[in-house]
């Protein structure tokens, strides 16, 4: 991005920040509309629950349309609520323990668009198959994960945020975010390639 498109965008963000603290109704509908995908994306994973997602989204911008206020303005819109998003489902860690089920749906819009936002390619049926069983497979690898480590896990794949930023992000030391990463691709590796995880030395 350049220097002139980051300012416009910059100007554009206090303005709709500005905006949503004259609580105006547009300004609300255009911040759902520029950033509930990709807070869905992190909700889901994170919980693994369409349905509990949407309602974390939907709580989400409730909170930030009553607490627009305290919004300094010292960090981009987004990386504010993605952080009150994570927060979130941190919260909810004792209802997902009552009511955790594993047979999950992926988010789709209303043009069966996934969470990543890109069309869904016309495939082949064995390549449908295939990706089918890689998501299962994928998705069973960060089911299993604990809760720290899957946190830090969709940071750094999903959110593409460095060992330094979910450091702070989190309130941990990297080395703690470095060894979480670890323990993450070491599980996920395995699931993905059990028959190499099955192979002992000679």
């Amino acid at each position: 991005m350049n220097t002139d498109a980051h300012s416009d965008r910059i100007r554009d963000e206090k303005d709709l920040v500005e905006q949503l603290r004259q609580g105006r109704k547009q300004a609300f509908d255009i911040l759902v509309a520029r950033f509930q995908k990709p807070l869905l994306k992190v909700a889901y994973g994170i919980t693994l629950d369409a349905e509990e997602s949407r309602e974390i989204v939907q709580d989400v911008f409730t909170t930030v349309f009553r607490q627009i206020h305290a919004f300094r303005q010292d960090a981009m819109l987004y990386t504010w609520l993605r952080k009150i998003t994570v927060n979130h489902c941190l919260n909810w860690k004792r209802k997902w323990k009552r009511r955790f089920r594993w047979h999950h749906d992926p988010i789709t819009t209303e043009n069966e668009n996934t969470l990543s936002g890109k069309d869904i390619p016309m495939d082949t049926p064995e390549t449908l198959i295939q990706k089918k069983q890689f998501r299962d497979r994928l998705m069973e690898a960060v089911r299993d994960l604990p809760e720290k480590t899957r946190v830090v896990f969709v940071l750094y794949a999903l959110e593409g945020l460095s060992y330094e930023e979910i450091a702070d992000f989190l309130n941990i030391r990297k080395g703690t975010v470095s060894s979480r990463l670890y323990h993450a691709r070491k599980q996920v590796a395995r699931i993905l390639d059990p028959k190499k995880s099955q192979e002992t030395p000679v």
